[in-house]
């Protein structure tokens, strides 16, 4: 089933066409990816999609809503979640403080109620402590929960932005380089860690360069360049696509 699709998207900023006349659709409970060199306009694909950019044509609808000018804040409260190629965490703050701000998105509570501490601020900071607590345990951070973002290796950060994400119940997740900077075994555990959010129904997009694990991992493949879209299919269809591995793979899996 298609969950959200992209109808001939396009930005531009001034001269520069950073995404041209893109139709991309995400299937529902798969793992759908986004590959292309730098440069190709995968983030800024991402920012429309999230509406950080609002873009310059086209549309993007979400389970048959159109979402193309809403802000990132109404879109996330849909159920439309993304982490950052750069992990924006508050690096001096515990590992549990940073997640909790994520399901705040989820509350009711205002100014006024916390300056009162109205029972429904204390209901919703338990609400938010707890459901905090169970992402951290689902993206297996528990032992470093209590510590400050600051102590924690690459891969612990990462898997903090993946609760983070996960933090404000969404329904799928826009993961923007998620492998970048670790190792291949901490690869290996975070490609693992897609799988389960899948397994949990969400559902999962991502961008990446490591093309080992995105050819093991994902059920359907787009790749851009230049703003627009080259390819799109199964790993082995993008694997033996001239095209692509003219613009991108240049005849080699592990750019």
């Amino acid at each position: 089933m298609i969950f959200l699709e992209t109808r001939n998207l396009t930005k531009r900023f001034g001269g520069l066409v950073a995404v041209n006349n893109v139709d991309f659709a995400i299937e529902q409970g798969k793992i759908n990816a986004i590959i292309g060199p730098n440069g190709a306009g995968k983030s800024t694909f991402f920012n429309l999609i999230s509406g950080f950019h609002p873009p310059s044509t086209g549309q993007v609808i979400f389970k048959g809503q159109d979402i193309t000018k809403l802000p990132s804040n109404k879109i996330a409260e849909l159920g439309v979640a993304r982490t950052f190629q750069t992990t924006n965490l508050f690096e001096q703050s515990t590992v549990l403080d940073n997640v909790i701000v994520g399901h705040r998105l989820r509350t009711k509570s205002n100014l006024m109620d916390a300056i009162l501490r109205t029972k429904r601020h204390q209901r919703e900071e338990n609400q938010c402590r707890e459901k905090a607590m169970e992402v951290i345990e689902f993206v297996d951070l528990t032992k470093v929960a209590n510590k400050p973002v600051s102590s924690l290796t690459q891969e612990e950060k990462k898997r903090t932005a993946f609760a983070l994400a996960l933090a404000t119940d969404p329904e799928i997740v826009f993961l923007d380089e998620p492998a970048a900077g670790v190792n291949p075994d901490e690869t290996e555990g975070l490609a693992e860690l897609m799988k389960k959010m899948v397994a949990k129904g969400i559902t999962v997009c991502l961008i990446e360069h490591k093309m080992q694990m995105i050819m093991k991992l994902a059920d359907k493949i787009m790749v851009l360049n230049y703003g627009e879209k080259i390819a799109e299919g199964k790993p082995e269809e993008i694997q033996n696509n001239e095209t692509v591995i003219k613009a991108y793979l240049g005849g080699s899996a592990s750019a």
